[in-house]
């Protein structure tokens, strides 16, 4: 169990380099002696509005794989959420929490509940590439969240002795790519890959990214129900679902109650001559080929039209094209472990992948765009 730190319970919160006080963000935004910007004002009445018992805040999806929809979410299931991650990473009264998520969406903001929640001393940036960038030296934390492209930028600016500081690091977001995980293996503390979404409050299982444990399956969270549609489909119930039954569009291999592999979503299933290939494994396949030839990039995999086969497997990559040389051993690799069925037809290079206002990878707008 946390013992008990010996500094007092925190009174106030860091937000970009400022000491806000409890007590005056209690009466936000009376009692505040200097003007605040857009991002600083909404972190602000969030946690004023936490602080005075609010119970029902309306948050918006990042709209990753849909149109961004606004969701109402009571008190009870944030509390449960933060309860629940607390006790599984022993976070309490004393520890340190850097908050640099976009605190707009679930994930920052589950950052900020955990921190009330467990007496936790808050530090809070504003989303940047590389967050300690905006924090100072002396400045060392026990617990962070951070998208993939945070991580990957603060590992290439040489503060994994930073990070190492820590007890535990979560990435969420986005998948963390071969390159990234790479990377991670360097790493001490660790690292733990979120899975989740707004209608569950943040994440309810975890998987382990780096060290002797790392793993390929997700581990639910204790007192979550974790089942299967007739799609195979992930459902979830617990009490951060409000006690109702979510069902997800994330295909899994449930191995069992608590633990599943999680396969790709099933609306990313292209059916290419009758033959139905998840869009997400020929992906993984594709990001680690990409990596091993020196070419490490975003990339996606989707459906196109096809005469003969209704919908033609095909990759999108980022960036210029690749030199022949790179695009013959790439094709070889993905000839070697993926079937005729699932290799790319066609690769498509695109300069700049289209993203969500959270800074997601939004496929349907990348298409769109050609």
């Amino acid at each position: 169990m946390h013992q008990m730190a010996t500094s007092i319970l925190p009174s106030s919160l860091l937000l970009n380099g400022r000491e806000f006080s409890y007590a005056a963000i209690r009466e936000y935004p009376a009692q505040l002696d200097a003007p605040v910007n857009g991002y600083e004002a909404k972190v602000l009445d969030f946690v004023r509005q936490w602080l005075n018992g609010t119970q029902e805040f309306t948050l918006t999806t990042s709209g990753s794989t849909g149109t961004p929809q606004a969701i109402t979410l009571r008190r009870r299931q944030l509390e449960a959420s933060a309860r629940r991650t607390g006790d599984f990473f022993d976070l309490g009264p004393g520890d340190r929490a850097l908050v640099c998520l976009n605190c707009e969406y679930v994930g920052g903001l589950m950052m900020l509940v955990r921190g009330l929640e467990r007496n936790m001393h808050l530090t809070i940036v504003e989303p940047h590439a590389n967050p300690f960038e905006y924090v100072t030296n002396a400045g060392e934390f026990n617990f962070s969240a951070f998208v993939p492209l945070q991580l990957k930028a603060v590992l290439a600016s040489g503060h994994a002795p930073r990070l190492n500081k820590m007890r535990t690091i979560l990435i969420g977001g986005a998948p963390a790519d071969a390159t990234l995980q790479q990377e991670l293996q360097l790493l001490t503390v660790p690292v733990f890959l979120t899975y989740g979404m707004t209608e569950t409050c943040s994440h309810v299982a975890l998987r382990r990214l780096n060290g002797p444990d790392a793993t390929t399956s997700y581990q639910v969270l204790p007192g979550i129900a974790a089942g299967q549609d007739e799609r195979g489909c992930l459902t979830l119930r617990g009490d951060v679902t409000d006690d109702q039954l979510i069902v997800t569009n994330d295909q899994v291999n449930l191995l069992d109650s608590h633990t599943f592999e999680w396969l790709g979503r099933a609306d990313f299933v292209i059916n290419s001559g009758g033959v139905k290939v998840p869009a997400e494994k020929v992906e993984l396949v594709l990001d680690v080929a990409l990596a091993e030839i020196g070419e490490s990039r975003r990339c996606f995999v989707a459906g196109q039209p096809d005469e003969r086969l209704g919908q033609a497997v095909t990759a999108f990559i980022e960036g210029l094209p690749l030199p022949a040389a790179a695009e013959t051993q790439l094709g070889s690799l993905l000839a070697e472990r993926l079937s005729r069925y699932e290799r790319p037809r066609q690769l498509h290079y695109l300069a700049e992948f289209k993203t969500t206002t959270a800074g997601k990878l939004d496929r349907a707008a990348t298409l769109r765009s050609l």
